[in-house]
């Protein structure tokens, strides 16, 4: 029941157009709330939406090379949405040892694509003019 609920409220914010009310959930079911607003996200094809979710990782993928080193990674939500997580590691540590079925926390942004979504900036901003990103695995935060 409270599911249906929260999947009541985040449509009707939507709907709305007051989605970023619930952009940066409070530590209460924070992570869980997140799986529902990057699945109303995907939907509404929304982009730049800071957000905070959890998963379990789906593929390990090759590093990106291009420009700024991404160690990437898709993550499969509660919900069974899939986002893409690029992590910047110029900027933060990579996850060693990552591994298909591991869970991962994170906060970012979520930006849409056909294919679900990638999630970015789980790392600090050197400069200082962006909330502070991270992904906590197995205990450790990545920041």
């Amino acid at each position: 029941m409270r599911k249906l609920l929260l999947a009541g409220v985040v449509l009707l914010a939507a709907a709305l157009g007051g989605l970023e009310q619930f952009a940066a959930p409070g530590p209460a079911n924070a992570l869980a709330d997140g799986d529902a607003i990057i699945t109303a996200a995907f939907r509404d094809r929304r982009e730049d939406l800071q957000v905070r979710a959890d998963g379990i990782v789906a593929q390990v993928l090759a590093d990106d090379r291009d420009g700024s080193r991404h160690q990437r990674f898709i993550l499969r939500l509660a919900s069974g949405h899939t986002v893409l997580v690029a992590h910047n590691i110029d900027l933060a540590p990579r996850i060693d040892g990552l591994r298909t079925g591991d869970r991962v926390a994170f906060n970012g942004v979520y930006e849409w694509n056909p294919r679900g979504g990638v999630v970015h900036w789980t790392h600090h901003d050197p400069q200082g003019r962006h909330e502070a990103g991270w992904l906590e695995h197995e205990g450790r935060r990545y920041q």
